[in-house]
């Protein structure tokens, strides 16, 4: 008998390394889509839909994104005078700040959100603008379009204008007593720009941002009302306040545009007006109510026996003596029987009183004037 064991060795080992590539074919498709730029760019960028392009005031539109950072606080305004190409023109001031909403994406970064239709303050181009609060800042925009509100056109782009801080910032004014109690520090960050460029700007918009240890900055609009001029610089100075019991490090940023023009430190003290608040209260809070406990105690608390007896001997009744028969009538024996009655009480106040003095001496052992003197020898 004669063995063939050259065709069957290499089918035993051919099939899986057939398998294994057919794998890798299949699967090539999927790994080139996954590795193309584009699609990862397309899942980051943040997205918003409406659910009505167009609707009157007193309506309401369900506004819904997706792509946002996970578990992230947005704001949702009906903003006019604003295009997505554009953004809003003139900050938040063109938007219905008073009617907006908020909302938290979820682990997916995806929300829905019911908005009602109010008319912003400037005509339309209307858009729904939803931005970021905290962290690293992120917006969007969708058309739309309120009915019923007067529309204009866009104002001219100055995109000529350039500006750029020419000195260094700082910190003007003091703190109140009131600061010193836990009411919000407030000062005016005062710099100078310069217009660069060869178009003037006119109210710009400022963005101030305030930063306390590690966590990101948070932006607030400021808008500054005046025109700088090409080549022409301005001092701007505009108001930072902090939150009613701020205390510690803390970092303020100016941006313009997209650019962070200046950053300066504000150190602000522990308000101690508080502190000795409530080191005084646990003290008085305490003492008053001691006080008013003793009160009580001293109110409720069981008396000695006999304490409710005890009464001064000028009050005590004595007996009235009758007057003598003959001895006078009228006012005469009325003046003599109240003299003889008030010189008793008297005496017998005198006695009580010489008793209560000398508790060592009793009424048989009292000296007495009654008493006989004792005799010397050789008187009679």
């Amino acid at each position: 008998m004669t063995r063939h064991p050259g065709p069957r060795a290499p089918r035993r080992t051919a099939s899986p390394v057939l398998l294994l590539l057919a794998a890798l074919l299949a699967l090539l498709p999927a790994l080139s889509v996954l590795t193309a730029p584009g699609a990862r760019a397309a899942v980051g960028d943040p997205a918003v839909s409406l659910s009505k392009k167009e609707a009157g005031k007193g309506g309401e539109i369900t506004v819904s994104g997706s792509g946002w950072r996970a578990e992230a606080l947005l704001m949702l305004l009906i903003c006019g005078q604003s295009t997505p190409d554009r953004g809003v023109v003139g900050g938040t001031n063109s938007c219905a700040n008073a009617d907006g909403r908020a909302v938290t994406t979820d682990k997916k970064g995806a929300f829905s959100k019911k908005l009602p239709v109010t008319e912003p303050p400037k005509p339309c181009p209307c858009v729904v603008h939803v931005a970021t609060v905290t962290g690293e800042q992120a917006l969007a925009d969708a058309v739309f379009t309120v009915a019923g509100h007067p529309t204009a056109d866009l104002p001219e782009q100055t995109g000529g204008g350039k500006l750029a801080v020419l000195a260094t910032t700082r910190l003007e004014g003091d703190s109140s007593v009131l600061t010193w109690f836990g009411a919000p520090p407030a000062r005016r960050l005062v710099f100078t720009v310069g217009n660069l460029g060869s178009a003037p700007v006119k109210d710009p918009v400022f963005e101030i941002g305030t930063a306390h240890g590690v966590y990101a900055p948070q932006w607030e609009e400021r808008q500054w009302r005046g025109t700088v001029a090409p080549g022409a610089k301005a001092q701007i100075k505009l108001p930072v306040e902090l939150s009613a019991g701020a205390h510690g490090d803390y970092q303020i940023s100016l941006r313009y545009g997209e650019k962070v023009l200046a950053e300066q430190p504000w150190g602000v003290g522990r308000p101690w007006g508080v502190t000795l608040f409530w080191v005084l209260l646990c003290l008085v809070v305490p003492a008053a109510v001691f006080r008013i406990g003793m009160a009580v105690v001293d109110k409720v608390r069981p008396r000695p026996a006999g304490s409710y007896r005890t009464r001064t001997p000028a009050t005590r009744r004595r007996p009235k003596r009758r007057g003598r028969t003959g001895t006078g009538t009228g006012r005469d024996a009325t003046t003599a029987r109240g003299a003889s009655t008030e010189a008793t009480v008297n005496a017998a106040a005198t006695t009580d009183a010489t008793t209560a003095v000398l508790p060592w001496f009793t009424p048989d052992s009292a000296p007495s004037e009654n008493r006989p003197r004792p005799t010397t020898k050789g008187q009679a």
